[in-house]
């Protein structure tokens, strides 16, 4: 839906508000065209029903807004005596319609000292939860969100079982897309396993100012642009339409920015011609196969040489495959006497890859050596021809096209690319767009398979780990990587713990909280 849809909309309810309340209104002492303005009658309400006026706000963030309606109902029932679960259930199953009933047909009396107690202990639970959930729904969706690593793409940095927050004001909080979801929660609703929200109506693509803009390496959550699956696997199964903020999280570096050239020699990654520096945190890693001299207990990889993304084989090659090794564990498995020879094992130039973007055999590339590509860049214009249109085939039809609620449709006649049935030549971007990538330069899907990642697709920046949990160790304590525990996920060195600080803190907090209780106790 629209700007202009959404004010109509908005409108239509400021009337169905007045027709449904006015006389209550003026049995509070208001007039009854105090009802009637949009925004004003909102504040006089929240004054009638004896609550805050900044209440007002929390009706206009989506999703919040979900709770604080059926909350504002039953409220303005209660300021008029009509207390019972009855009049609850009936103001929630109408939708607030019932309010209608009352203001037109019974003689209802304002009550304006009111308590505002829950009369009940059931009552007081409700309540609580509810403004838990509203507060937390704010601070998750424009604050920080937690976040889990579920995959070994980013491994060395981020390891699976790491739990993060993710800022969403470094580059600017989106506002939620689709209204009608579930609290909290992403595309799932847990334990249910079912659908956490309705696709339509949507709200138009908007974003906060952020402090920073995306810098090369950030490290960055966002979501997956071609998420139309069912499932995502792997494999992806299944066709279904996802609003763009209900697509799946993931979790990639940024290695090209817009208006980047950028390429990828023998996994590498160049940037106008020039390879790309990584942080010193970065520990890429490729794949290598390796032929022995004998038996090897498998154990050896994950506890001696730290490669934690198991081990194959390859019939053709008679070789043992590791999907991902950084430099350092390399180097330990070349000193392993038992090992006769290792290699990378990779694509060579000018193998053609099927999965690899734009997924056209003009263009033979594959994970390990592919480009140049330009990155697009909001207002650049870039030639639009029977060569560069799979670049930017998706980029017109679905990210400035569909997905902002604009039917593009390209084909070809001979040798012209056409927009709706229109010959087209070039093309200006209305977004940036950005590479992202896995350190885990054999063992990531990332950009290589699917191409850009348009900035409405950014969720946040992953700023700190607060829990890190190894999965394969055996017993808890083992299983906690205590020397990830609050620790920063940017920076330069190794990375430092601040548990044994917020430790302190909490400490020092219960014995200041022991002492000012005794003292107000000895009063």
């Amino acid at each position: 839906m629209s700007w202009t849809g959404w004010l109509l909309f908005f409108l239509l309810i400021q009337v169905v508000h007045f027709l449904g309340t006015w006389k209550l209104y003026i049995k509070s002492g208001r007039q009854a065209w105090e009802a009637a303005v949009p925004v004003y009658n909102a504040v006089i309400l929240m004054k009638i029903i004896n609550r805050p006026w900044w209440w007002v706000i929390l009706l206009f963030i989506p999703i919040v807004n979900l709770i604080m309606f059926p909350v504002v109902w039953v409220e303005t029932l209660r300021s008029f005596g009509r207390n019972s679960n009855a009049n609850t259930f009936l103001a929630i199953l109408t939708f607030g319609l019932y309010i209608y009933y009352i203001n037109y047909t019974q003689e209802v009396t304002y009550i304006e000292e009111r308590s505002l107690k829950p009369r009940t202990a059931a009552g007081e639970w409700v309540s609580s939860i509810l403004f838990a959930v509203v507060a937390a729904t704010i601070v998750h969706t424009y604050f920080m969100q937690p976040f889990t690593i579920p995959t070994a793409s980013l491994e060395k940095t981020l390891l699976v079982g790491d739990f993060l927050f993710v800022s969403k004001f470094h580059y600017g909080a989106r506002t939620p897309m689709t209204p009608l979801s579930f609290p909290m929660v992403h595309d799932t609703i847990p334990v249910v396993k079912s659908k956490s929200y309705i696709s339509k109506p949507q709200i138009p693509y908007f974003r906060f100012p952020g402090f920073e803009d995306i810098e090369r390496n950030d490290i960055v959550v966002f979501n997956w642009p071609i998420d139309e699956f069912e499932n995502i696997g792997p494999p992806p199964s299944g066709k279904a339409y996802k609003p763009i903020d209900k697509k799946s999280n993931y979790v990639k570096r940024c290695v090209g920015l817009p208006g980047d050239s950028l390429e990828i020699r023998d996994g590498y990654v160049y940037i106008d011609g020039k390879q790309n520096d990584l942080p010193d945190r970065s520990k890429i890693q490729f794949s290598y196969a390796f032929r022995t001299k004998g038996k090897m207990n498998p154990n050896v990889f994950r506890e001696q040489y730290d490669i934690t993304d198991g081990i194959g084989y390859d019939e053709n090659l008679k070789a043992y495959v590791l999907p991902a090794v950084s430099e350092n564990s390399l180097n330990l498995l070349k000193q392993n006497p038992n090992i006769a020879e290792v290699f990378r094992y990779k694509s060579e130039k000018g193998e053609f890859d099927a999965s690899i973007f734009p997924q056209d055999d003009r263009y033979k590339w594959n994970a390990d050596n592919f480009g140049p590509i330009y990155i697009p860049k909001k207002d650049a214009t870039v030639d639009i021809n029977l060569e560069t249109i799979p670049f930017y085939k998706r980029i017109i039809e679905v990210y400035e096209g569909s997905e902002l609620g604009i039917e593009n449709n390209i084909t070809t006649s001979g040798n012209q690319v056409l927009l709706n049935g229109e010959p087209i030549s070039s093309y200006t971007f209305k977004q940036d767009y950005y590479w992202m990538m896995g350190d885990n330069r054999n063992n990531s899907q990332d950009a290589r398979m699917w191409g850009y990642v348009p900035f409405n697709h950014v969720v946040g920046k992953p700023v700190f780990i607060w829990m890190s949990w190894d999965g394969t160790k055996q017993g808890i304590m083992n299983k906690i990587r205590w020397e990830r525990l609050f620790t920063t996920v940017g920076g330069k060195g190794k990375p430092v713990s601040y548990l044994s600080y917020f430790l302190v803190l909490v400490i020092a907090w219960f014995v200041f909280d022991f002492f000012r209780k005794r003292k107000k106790k000895n009063k």
